[in-house]
């Protein structure tokens, strides 16, 4: 490849069929041979004056190059305006196997802008032009493309036929790239499962294959930052089963099993410096081979991990930092992500009782502002999973102790079921549910404040009455009065420290 690199160096733009050369080394360099730059650079070399004297065909495929090169540099509309015009001259020239790669490019660009029905389409119609000349391994790299697609669409069982078609050609070849796409890809659907495992594998396996290809191939950076995902919703469960161990411990402390839960904190920390030792080394990646949604995605994750452990601030910067990043390319989905983040975080900070003094209000209507954006960014796109997702965290803020808006919250409930039908146990599943007992726990206090009313008292005493009232009461007080108990005392007349010892009764407020 060196020896090759070498020669290109040295191109002659005025030699005959140069610009055909150049249109058939933009897919090599796509399937692996070298890196983008060097078809931008080859490019410099057709100036206005050559152009003019090139004949149509050599000028579909100099177009076709530009068009790969900028599909590479995220310039997506720039690159579907190139591959347009090769799809309509591809006829006159009587090549159904460029016409053939110009969809399926096309298909990666829609795919990048989240515009997935039209990718398929011109994915699938690549493929078949593919098929129908015969050239099974071209279709085979196209259909790794459209199972990604169907497993967008939440048809598993369709990307899973998809990836075993595929890999059954290719299995055999050394187009690395590709073999890695089908394990990334199969990696991305068990993950979406909950079979983290398995999905470790996979990315790992991935990583493999492109790294016999390029160690630094920015497609290890990809699966760096999935495989760290991963990894941090592997910590979110067993950080889940740590407090249920201690919880459970405070009920029955003849039951408390120290080392198993020291097991479990040690596999806590070590998956999370793994997790972020993945995305350091895919940040680095990507400081070599710029690519904006991969860099913003390390952002993204990095806050979770952050947002997770309680890091708030950092969360926040590396939010902001991946919003800027998609700004600049106006990448909706990454900025709708980034903002839902910014949700997820100022609840969190609502949650905490971190208050700001002059507005206590701020980060309740902060979080409702990024929700709103994230669903309007979401629109944007036929992302269906970051549609029920935001509008899931536009429940869950109205359900919050500043809006207590369950009316609301019903309505994003029952916009984000449209969109999210896959019964798998993943995060977006887990928000779902989490959105979902908040407006049960306030259907339920409605029927008990209706029971009372109508003399049905449970068998209960009236201090037992008494207290269960209370539980009800002083924390909506609580979040009325900007959550200041000496203010809450002052109210209802009771003494602070009955005020602190109900709010930690009915959950609101930290034991101490």
């Amino acid at each position: 490849m060196e020896t090759q690199s070498a020669q290109l160096s040295s191109f002659d733009s005025t030699q005959k069929n140069a610009a055909i050369f150049i249109g058939y080394l933009a897919q090599w360099v796509d399937i692996g041979f070298d890196a983008p730059a060097i078809v931008k650079d080859i490019l410099t070399g057709f100036p206005k004056a050559i152009r003019e004297q090139i004949s149509m065909r050599e000028y579909v495929y100099l177009r076709m190059a530009e068009g790969m090169v900028a599909m590479f540099e995220e310039a997506t509309q720039e690159a579907i305006h190139h591959f347009d015009f090769v799809r309509s001259m591809a006829s006159e020239i009587s090549d159904r196997e460029l016409l053939s790669v110009a969809n399926f490019w096309k298909g990666r660009c829609l795919r990048m802008r989240g515009e997935y029905e039209q990718a398929l389409a011109y994915t699938v119609e690549g493929k078949n032009i593919a098929l129908e000349l015969g050239h099974a391994p071209m279709a085979a790299v196209m259909q790794v493309l459209e199972s990604w697609l169907y497993f967008q669409k939440e048809d598993a069982k369709a990307a899973e036929q998809a990836l075993r078609e595929a890999h059954a050609v290719l299995r055999e070849t050394d187009d690395y790239l590709t073999l890695g796409n089908i394990h990334s890809a199969y990696g991305r659907i068990a993950r979406r499962q909950g079979r983290y495992q398995h999905a470790i594998e996979q990315f790992e396996a991935a990583i493999g294959e492109y790294k016999k290809r390029d160690p630094q191939h920015r497609n290890v950076a990809r699966s760096l930052a999935n495989l760290a995902y991963v990894k941090r919703l592997i910590i979110r469960q067993l950080a889940r089963k740590i407090d249920s161990d201690v919880s459970r411990q405070r009920q029955q402390s003849d039951n408390d099993n120290p080392m198993a839960r020291a097991q479990y904190w040690l596999r806590f920390t070590e998956l999370r410096q793994e997790a972020f030792a993945a995305l350091d080394e895919a940040a680095e990646i990507y400081a070599r081979h710029p690519h904006h949604h991969g860099t913003g995605n390390v952002h993204l994750n990095r806050a979770y991990l952050c947002l997770d452990q309680g890091e708030l601030e950092q969360a926040e910067a590396e939010t902001a930092a991946a919003f800027q990043i998609g700004e600049q390319k106006q990448d909706n989905i990454l900025m709708a992500r980034a903002r839902l983040l910014h949700c997820m975080i100022e609840n969190a900070r609502l949650e905490e009782e971190i208050e700001d003094a002059s507005d206590p209000s701020h980060h309740a209507q902060l979080a409702q502002d990024c929700a709103y954006q994230a669903v309007e960014l979401a629109k944007r796109t036929q992302d269906r999973r970051l549609l029920a997702q935001a509008h899931v965290w536009l429940g869950i803020t109205s359900c919050n102790g500043f809006f207590e808006n369950f009316e609301s919250a019903q309505q994003s409930y029952d916009e984000a079921s449209k969109f999210l039908t896959a019964a798998y146990p993943d995060s977006a599943w887990e928000d779902m549910q989490a959105l979902k007992m908040k407006m049960l726990r306030n259907s339920a206090i409605d029927r008990k404040l209706k029971a009372w009313s109508q003399g049905s008292l449970g068998g209960k005493t009236f201090q037992q009455l008494a207290d269960e009232f209370a539980q009800l009461i002083v924390p909506k007080v609580w979040e009325r009065e900007d959550r200041k108990i000496s203010r809450v005392a002052e109210r209802l007349s009771i003494s602070p420290k009955k005020v602190r010892k109900i709010l930690t009764r009915a959950g609101r407020r930290k034991p101490g």
